[in-house]
């Protein structure tokens, strides 16, 4: 805490202000009334509700990311008045608000922060971003995901994270279409049985919590091929620090081409088993808690050589209200799964059963704009599934570097003007609220444009501190660049 060299001789009391002569401190003191008679009227100030948006803006600096952009970004055919930087970043910018399709561009086509960012007075009309939008294909995707690759090794070394192994949860999800969507096709949809759908599938990161990689898919079952295509693709999107990975999927992702796939790699695997019913050993079974464990090393039909699998046996009168399609029998219900992960089943099974996490993951992603369709060509789809995961990293990265720069703080490390940095553990959702929609005032003073933020809101001195923060993390940037 820093103490003012001049004191004042007389106290005052709690929560007052201490300069009373200031006219910015009697304007704190005094509580605002506001009646059904009060005054109304317009200001010719330029506000925005988006006043976290700077914090992105100085974060998008920091980690470099229209160079990344250059480099990997394959730009379509069509080329924009603004550009195919600011397009994208648009998008960006509008999914990270928290708007999921196009036509919300209305809301905010003549935000000050918006507009301020891509540099204009207006922002074009939405038409412009859904004709730009229809322009991109399966080309821009790949792009979009090598450019994701490129900012995660950018972030994780300003987080000084050098993780030797991860874990990857990979699943699916539908998302219900209406009208005559291509790739839509009747499908797995077990919240609008019978509709027509697509089937993305997304591979997230158990420690960081973030998207590593996947893509937007017809509407059927997976393909064991396209998951062996997918898990191939996870060196490519890991920085070089990482060793040893660990796949972990459920009984849609059994096959030998993703356990293939994984040994082909040299990854770890458990993934769940619906297809076949390995012969365990009667005396093979032993108690754990309140279930039955065993193991079997077994080699189903088309499968190249024999693997490991494992089994909890749980009986009838134990299950409770619990939900789960497994293989049944008279007196149990078991729970198999195909490893190459060494140690007691009951340690394989329970350290499985933490992919559970990536449902909460694939909702939250749901809720940013995977399920969001926004034309009728796939190819568009597919492009703004790589978008929309693109904006939902971008929260996750910004919420790792603030978590960096509070255990800076409690390790004593210096950085300056950086003690009330606040990125909440929460969803996007909620750190939306405490983060991003804080209000703000552009003026122009001193022949530049500056952003201001109100002594009244309490959020305003957290933000104020992360913005301090990522300053002098761009500072440092330069100096060694």
């Amino acid at each position: 805490m820093v103490k003012c060299k001049n004191s004042c001789k007389t106290g005052h009391e709690q929560g007052e202000i201490g300069d009373q002569n200031s006219d910015r401190n009697t304007e704190a003191q005094r509580w605002t009334t506001i009646t059904p008679e009060t005054a109304y009227g317009e200001c010719s100030e330029r506000l925005t509700a988006f006043g976290g948006l700077l914090a992105l803006v100085k974060f998008l600096d920091l980690i470099g990311f229209e160079q990344e952009f250059g480099e990997h970004y394959v730009h379509p055919n069509r080329t924009p008045k603004l550009g195919g930087y600011r397009m994208v970043l648009g998008m960006l910018m509008l999914l990270f608000i928290g708007f999921q399709r196009l036509g919300h561009f209305a809301y905010v086509r003549t935000d000050s922060m918006v507009c301020g960012i891509l540099r204009v007075r207006v922002l074009p009309a939405v038409s412009t971003f859904w004709r730009y939008l229809i322009s991109l294909g399966i080309i821009q995707s790949a792009s979009l995901l090598r450019l994701g690759a490129a900012l995660r090794r950018r972030v994780w070394a300003l987080c000084d994270y050098v993780p030797r192994r991860v874990t990857v949860n990979i699943d699916t999800t539908v998302a219900t279409v209406y009208g005559a969507i291509e790739g839509s096709r009747k499908g797995h949809n077990p919240q609008h049985r019978g509709k027509k759908g697509l089937r993305p599938v997304l591979c997230f990161l158990e420690e960081t919590r973030e998207y590593l990689c996947g893509t937007q898919r017809r509407g059927e079952t997976i393909r064991n091929e396209e998951v062996a295509r997918q898990i191939r693709q996870f060196r490519k999107q890991l920085p070089e620090s990482v060793r040893d990975v660990y796949v972990r999927g459920d009984g849609e992702f059994i096959g030998w081409d993703s356990v293939k796939a994984c040994l082909d790699e040299g990854f770890m695997f458990t993934f769940g088993n619906k297809r076949c019913d390995p012969p365990f050993p009667e005396n093979g079974w032993y108690r754990h808690g309140d279930y039955d464990y065993n193991e079997c090393c077994y080699q189903p039909m088309g499968w190249e050589k024999p693997c490991r699998f494992v089994v909890m046996r749980i009986r009838k009168d134990q299950m409770g209200d619990r939900q789960l399609k497994l293989l049944d029998s008279e007196n149990y219900v078991y729970r198999v799964f195909v490893t190459n992960k060494t140690g007691r089943p009951h340690r394989v099974i329970t350290d499985y059963d933490r992919r559970a996490d990536a449902e909460n993951l694939i909702c939250e992603a749901q809720r940013e704009g995977v399920l969001a369709i926004p034309s009728r060509r796939f190819q568009a789809h597919h492009a703004f599934f790589q978008i929309v995961m693109l904006a939902y990293n971008l929260w996750r990265w910004m919420k790792m570097l603030a978590g960096h720069a509070e255990q800076q703080n409690q390790k004593g490390t210096e950085v300056p003007e950086a003690q009330r940095i606040t990125m909440p553990d929460h969803t996007l959702r909620i750190a939306r609220l405490k983060m991003l929609f804080v209000a703000a005032k552009i003026r122009f003073h001193g022949n530049r444009d500056e952003v201001r933020y109100s002594i009244h809101e309490q959020r305003s001195a957290g933000l104020i501190d992360f913005l301090d923060y990522l300053d002098h993390r761009r500072k440092e940037a330069r100096v060694v660049a």
